[in-house]
């Protein structure tokens, strides 16, 4: 009966403790998936994103549908919609992305979590290596519990 939950009915008559929240639905362990681009860099040779992500990620949630995903050690922050619909506003956080030294990375994106435990995120990690030049990575992450 309850309009913010993802399993809202609107001909429902009564309450029957049945409502799914996508904020309840997205915190937690999930085990992760990722489908990034290569990053052929001059000199340094070719990175693979897909090899410096974990195999799990952390979300715990900050109230007010605010997420904290915690990637590794790196913490990125997240909004979610009553349907489950994620969006990862421009952050900046430091990573290492198999280069052996931190860079300032500036990580955006967006997703959704659904009711069977299963989501997706598209991400963009955008940076600069000083003296090689700028540049930027799709991921696609696929999520489940």
């Amino acid at each position: 009966m309850d309009p913010n939950s993802m399993t809202y009915n609107s001909e429902a008559k009564k309450d029957d403790g049945s409502c799914v929240y996508a904020y309840d639905i997205a915190q937690g362990t999930w085990n992760i998936n990722p489908d990034c681009e290569e990053l052929s860099i001059p000199v340094i040779g070719t990175i693979s994103l897909d090899d410096q992500l974990p195999e799990s990620i952390e979300v715990q949630g900050a109230g007010d549908n605010s997420l904290f995903i915690d990637i590794d050690g790196t913490q990125v922050s997240g909004d979610i919609d009553n349907m489950g619909n994620i969006t990862v506003n421009p952050q900046t956080v430091q990573i290492d992305p198999g280069l052996g030294f931190p860079l300032d990375v500036e990580i955006e994106g967006d997703g959704n979590v659904s009711l069977d435990n299963t989501g997706n995120m598209n991400l963009k990690y955008s940076f600069e290596i000083p003296v090689v030049g700028s540049y930027s990575v799709d991921c696609s992450v696929e999520l489940s519990k």
